[in-house]
Formats: C-alpha cells, structure tokens, sequence
C-alpha cells in the first residue's frame, strides 16, 4: 500500500500529492459505508423495524432512538483518544479495516430481525449500535486523510465530491434494493414491477431484512479502491508508545482548548447541530411510515428522491465551499433545515400548514396526496442542505485544525457530533413515548438548529 510523504505538515509547500487515481479511491469510501446509513438507518431498515418488528410505530421508533444514543455515547467517549493515538502511530488504514469489519458483522446480522419476533428485538438492536460505532469510527480515520490528498483550495470540492459519491452510492443501493429485492406483501411485486429476487419472501419481509448483508457485502467491495489505491500516513511508533503520546497530545490539545475560543465554539456548533441533522436523518422515514402509512416502497423511493437532492445539494455545496467559505455554506444550509423541519410539523396527512386537504387514498398513485407531495418537496430541502452541511463541517475544521494532529481533532470533532449524539434520539424517543405523538417527538429538531445558528456566529473562519 503507497505511504504518503513522511511528514503531512510539508504536503502545502511540496505540492507533494497522490495521483487523481489515489483521491478517487478516496471518494468511493463514502460511496462503500453510505448504504449503512441509506438502507439501514433511515429508509429500509428503520421503518420495517418500527412498523413490524416492534409492537408499534411509537414504541419502535423510541427503541430505535435509544440504541442510535448508546451507540452515539460509545463513539463521543472513544473518538478523541483513537484519533490521538492514530495521529501518533501514523497509519489509518488498520483502523478502517477494523472498525469496517464491526459495520460489516452488525449489518450482516440484519437479516434475523424477522416480523412480530419481539425477542429478537434486544440482539438486532445491539446489532445495530456495533455497526454504528464501526461505520462511525471508520469514517473519522477515513476524513483524516483529506490534507494530504488535495491542495488546501480544493478541500472544499473533494469533501463536497465525497459526499455526492456518498449519495450517489446510496442511491444506488435503494434502487437495487427496491427495484429487485423488496417487494410489496400485498402485490408480491417489487418497485419495478418484479418478483423478488432470490426467491425473498415478501410476507415475511425478507426484501427489507435482506438490507443488511447488502450493506456488508456492498462496504467490502467498494472499499477495496481505496485500500489498494489511496496512500496512507506512514508508521511513527509503536503501539504501546503510540498510545503515551496520543494520550499526552490529547490532553494537551484539549487544555488549549479555551484559548482557540473560534474553535471552541466551532466544535460547540458541530456538536448541536449535527445532534439535529443525524435524529433528522434516521426519523425522517419513521415519521413518514408513522404518518402516511407509507411501506418500504414508499420509503425507499422518497429515498431515492431525497438522495438525488442531495447529490446535487453536496455537489454545489463542495463549489460554493470554495468559493464563498465553508462557514458560509453551513449557516445556509442550518438556516434552510430549519425553515423545512418547521414545515413538515405543519404538513399532516389531511392538511397542509392548517389548510384542509384530502388525506391519501389506501392503494392510490404514489405519493398521490398533496400532504404526501408536499412532505416530499421539503424532504428534497432537507436532502439538499444535508450533504453540504456535512461536507462544508469537515473542510472548516481542516482549514482551523494543526496539520500535525489532524485524526486527533477529527476525533474530536466526531466527539462533539457524537458526545450529545444520544440527546436527540433520546429526547425524541422520551418525548415520543410520553405523548404517544411522533409530531411531538419531531419538534425538539428546531431548538437544535436554533442554537447550532447562534453558535456559528462566534466562529472566525
């Protein structure tokens, strides 16, 4: 595997960077991991979880919450030291491959989450959370090798590309799920009209289930660039050594915190926004299948949808990073989130922002209601502004962060979009089960936009 130069500090003034070959391979690790946050988080998954597996849409849409914060908890606590120690051992490629290996086990294990079994409920939920701390973790030690693949002008367009392929990628996926695995129990039939393949039984929804192997099978193969291709940081220390110096550049990172008070407060915004971006993100296809009855075709083709949106979102974002600053970028896209999530709370299935209309007709056109319709334009919003949200955070934090311990402050970073992590779910969850409402649980998304806006205002990029 091909080592980057020896010391990342010099990268800006050798101009010393990969081959186009090395930054592609990079950009298909968002297109490898974004099934696991597709198919399984928010529209396959999630929604079969909730509607058929739990008792009920309320109860498991706040399961759903509580194991998305245990394992939001475990990766807040665990990022900050294993960046350190990665920053003072060099290489990231053995992370990756470890924490890929938990996504892949936790997806694969999917597959046993059959309807109605509620004692499948507590080994499928511990699943989940060991897939979400190896996708999470993968991804920080993944974002730290962007310095040393592009010039520090064109951070922007590579984080912003990165998180279009992701996109596209997803895309993808949904499409092959929907198009030729999931079928609907009523038809037997898929999206395009198909008999499942390999004979998945649509009663018993094996066609949603079947997302997890998917997503394991589908991060092996497309990694794989990125492994053969993409130059990794050359070995430092050893291990045991590794480990005392991460450890002491992180304690002395985060005492110098207070004195960087622009990143203080970057960090500060990251970590409540991102709390309401990602709760929006893995509830949106439950409030969806909560509200409109929607199925997995349903879900999966809003989906698709909302994913083509924020493909183009993450594209133009990646160009107006550059152009106009990343801290720009991430008060535009806040600013739309927020206007959208105050919307759909507005958007029930027989009226739209209190004006009355018909509710959806069971067995209908898709997506035939105008509250149904109109629930899809602000998911398009939403889709949009996310990817450039997302993209814009980590090109800001390259432009503020010492090149020295860049995977020591992206794990930072995922600690403070993860340490409060558990406190959306969480609320949504509570807020939910106490009032039985999943409008109810939606609306704490606006304080965490509100605030994530205020915060940025402090930031001096």
């Amino acid at each position: 595997m091909a080592l980057a130069t020896s010391d990342p500090r010099l990268a800006d003034t050798q101009q010393n960077y990969p081959p186009r070959a090395a930054v592609i391979s990079w950009i298909f690790f968002a297109w490898a991991a974004e099934p696991f946050f597709t198919l399984i988080t928010t529209f396959v998954f999630a929604p079969y979880f909730a509607t058929h597996v739990a008792s009920d849409p309320a109860s498991g849409q706040a399961l759903w919450g509580f194991a998305t914060a245990a394992a939001g908890l475990i990766i807040a606590l665990l990022s900050p030291v294993l960046g350190a120690i990665a920053d003072a051992s060099g290489r990231r490629k053995p992370w990756i491959a470890a924490f890929g290996a938990l996504l892949v086990i936790g997806s694969s294990l999917m597959w046993f989450g059959k309807p109605g079994d509620l004692s499948v409920i507590p080994p499928l939920l511990l699943a989940y959370s060991v897939a979400t701390v190896g996708v999470e973790f993968a991804i920080v030690f993944n974002n730290s090798m962007m310095p040393t693949l592009v010039p520090p002008d064109e951070i922007g367009r590579l984080s912003g590309t990165g998180w279009a392929a992701g996109y596209v990628g997803g895309i993808l996926s949904l499409i092959l799920v929907l198009g030729f695995l999931a079928a609907s129990p009523e038809t037997g039939r898929t999206l395009f009209g198909f008999t499942p393949l390999f004979g998945l039984d649509p009663v018993t929804h094996q066609g949603d289930r079947i997302a997890g192997p998917l997503t394991g099978i589908w991060f092996i193969v497309f990694v794989l660039p990125m492994f053969l291709l993409t130059p990794d940081y050359p070995a430092k220390r050893r291990w045991r050594a590794a480990v005392r110096e991460g450890l002491t550049e992180l304690r002395q990172s985060i005492a110098e915190l207070p004195k960087q008070r622009s990143m203080a407060a970057f960090l500060l915004a990251n970590m409540i926004y991102t709390d309401g971006l990602v709760s929006l993100f893995a509830f949106g296809g439950i409030y969806a299948a909560g509200t409109f009855g929607w199925n997995t075709i349903q879900i999966g083709t809003f989906g698709i949808i909302l994913a083509i949106a924020g493909t183009f979102g993450a594209w133009l974002g990646g160009k107006l990073d550059d152009t106009l600053g990343p801290k720009r970028v991430i008060a535009g896209s806040m600013l739309i989130l927020l206007l959208a999530v105050v919307a759909i709370l507005l958007v029930d299935k027989d009226s739209i922002l209190f004006v009355r209309v018909a509710p959806p007709v069971p067995g209908g056109a898709l997506f035939g209601a105008a509250a149904e319709r109109a629930y899809l334009v602000l998911g398009c919003l939403i889709g949009a502004a996310g990817g450039p949200l997302q993209a814009a955070s980590r090109t800001l934090l390259i432009r503020m962060a010492p090149k020295d311990r860049i995977a020591q402050y992206f794990g930072l970073f995922a600690l403070t979009g993860k340490v409060t992590s558990f406190v959306g779910p969480l609320l949504i969850g509570a807020i939910t089960a106490i009032t039985a409402s999943q409008k109810a649980g939606m609306a704490v998304l606006v304080l965490f936009f509100v605030a994530g806006l205020g915060l940025l205002a402090r930031v001096r990029d």
